[in-house]
């Protein structure tokens, strides 16, 4: 069939108007394994099959650019490099959206082999177009656009070849084009950026990544909603932390948090600023960041006692973050009644806020309240039992009501935050005493889906592997947990039937 392919090829080349072959092309390449394009691939003409994209028929390019998707395949991404990349370019200039993501997705292909890429770092033409679909109005072209040049910075050459040419102008052209794609080619940056302390040198020279942290610490609300994003991104990394703590943003930021109470916009950016420094606190130190920015705690405090959805689920989002951590739970514990009066509040939106409010109280609850065995000391076990008993007047029925509405992610959330517990004794002796739980944690029929069935595996194999529990909640019941246990999270217990004698 391959060979068939290679024919049908020639005969396409020859004809002025071929959407039947086209047609018929396409069949066969689509039929054809991989491995035996391959092994044609040297008498692939592929050639053609490009010129016939130049031509205004929408049926034809739509054939072409399935047929070339398929044989593009076979092809070895060093031979695209040298042999089509006049194709290529033509490919990244087309009017249809279609034929561009081709082309990038070739070029992609290209960029992630370390032959085949030098040779693009050689096509200045190539890589200047690559820049420009960065601007164009299709946001998945852009996107594999801004993939596949950051990919080509991955080298030093490639590092050169963007920042030290006539490209980091056209870089700064495309930016001019409107709001949206200067965002584009700050991702771009930021994603260059985050590799290595040496990619950040080149992006900070190339003036980029001051303009955007300008743009952070302007005037304009919006821009520092979107600008802050990235900026977070960049703080992910160690060598992107030490910069922006040495230019002064993350003082800036600070500055800004607190003068956002005069601020009537400050809700515009206010949220992702907070999640900059809980970000920040957990990748650094959480006692270290609050201590040095006590705004940051402040306010999620006081997100927190707000009316706006929006603003209480970044607060829980954060404190969530926050609390994942010993040094983090330590903070939270030194601000005392406050942290007290917060838990009862996350207890009260898990009761009463929206479905998708409720999950991140969840979530953030199992964060605070998981203690790994070797943290489980006298103190930090009250902790945890305090902060529970916190969260409302009997947080284990409020929990297990949760669990029982009809809503599935909402049901693994509750779950989850059993699972938190449920290595630590006080919470055994909780479970143990509350009427018909244990028994709830048995039932197999509470469960419909897959994700509820994995929740309770988890809940029991916690409950199961701990070594208070056969002690809190009887031998007998601990040999009901190891055997749900070693019959695993999709057991169905076998339906006896009983042969009737006459019967049919």
């Amino acid at each position: 069939m391959a060979a068939q392919a290679v024919t049908l090829l020639r005969e396409v080349a020859r004809l002025e108007a071929p959407l039947e072959e086209l047609r018929a092309l396409q069949s066969v390449v689509h039929a054809v394994p991989l491995h035996e394009l391959r092994e044609q691939a040297a008498e692939l003409r592929l050639g053609p099959l490009f010129s016939l994209l130049n031509e205004n028929n929408r049926e034809q390019t739509a054939l072409c650019v399935s047929i070339l998707e398929r044989l593009l395949q076979a092809v070895e991404p060093v031979h695209l490099a040298r042999n089509l990349r006049v194709d290529l370019q033509r490919g990244l200039t087309h009017p249809d959206d279609s034929v561009k993501t081709l082309t990038l997705s070739q070029i992609g292909r290209i960029v992630e082999n370390s032959e085949a890429v030098t040779e693009i770092l050689n096509n200045t033409e190539l890589l200047k177009q690559i820049v420009y679909c960065i601007g164009g109005e299709n946001l998945s072209v852009a996107k594999v656009a801004i993939k596949s040049l950051s990919r080509i910075s991955l080298t030093q050459a490639g590092l050169e070849a963007l920042f030290e040419s006539n490209l980091l102008d056209d870089l700064k052209n495309v930016m001019k084009t409107n709001d949206v794609v200067r965002y584009r080619v700050y991702e771009l940056i930021v994603e260059i950026s985050s590799v290595s302390s040496e990619s950040l040198n080149y992006c900070t020279t190339s003036g980029l990544v001051t303009q955007l942290l300008r743009e952070l610490t302007g005037e304009d609300v919006l821009v520092r909603a979107t600008c802050i994003e990235m900026v977070t991104s960049l703080a992910y990394t160690h060598h992107g932390r030490q910069y922006l703590a040495q230019e002064g943003v993350i003082d800036q930021i600070s500055n800004i948090i607190v003068g956002a109470d005069s601020d009537p916009f400050s809700g515009f950016y206010l949220p992702g600023f907070v999640k900059f420094f809980g970000n920040l606190a957990v990748m650094d130190s959480p006692q270290q960041i609050c201590e040095r920015y006590p705004v940051f705690l402040e306010k999620v405090f006081e997100m927190a006692d707000s009316q706006d959805p929006t603003m209480i689920g970044i607060a829980v989002d954060t404190v969530g973050i926050l609390g994942s951590s010993v040094e983090g739970k330590q903070v939270l514990q030194k601000t005392g009644t406050r942290f007290e009066h917060l838990l009862t509040r996350i207890g009260y939106q898990a009761k009463n806020a929206s479905t998708e409010l409720k999950t991140r109280c969840l979530d953030a609850v199992s964060s605070l309240l998981y203690l790994s065995p070797e943290q489980q000391t006298d103190d930090f076990l009250r902790m945890a039992e305090s902060w529970f008993s916190s969260l409302s007047r009997d947080s284990l029925e409020l929990f297990r009501g949760i669990s029982n509405q009809p809503f599935p992610e909402l049901h693994c959330a509750a779950l989850k935050v059993f699972t938190a517990i449920a290595n630590q004794p006080w919470a055994q002796k909780l479970m143990f005493n509350s009427p018909g739980f244990v028994e709830y944690v048995m039932d197999r029929s509470v469960e419909h889906d897959k994700a509820s069935k994995d929740a309770k595996y988890e809940l029991v194999k916690a409950l199961a592997n701990s070594k208070t529990v056969a002690e809190i909640f009887g031998n007998s019941n601990y040999l009901r947990l190891r055997t749900y246990l070693s019959e695993g999270p999709y057991y169905v217990k076998p339906v006896a039937t009983t042969a009737v004698e006459g019967a049919d």
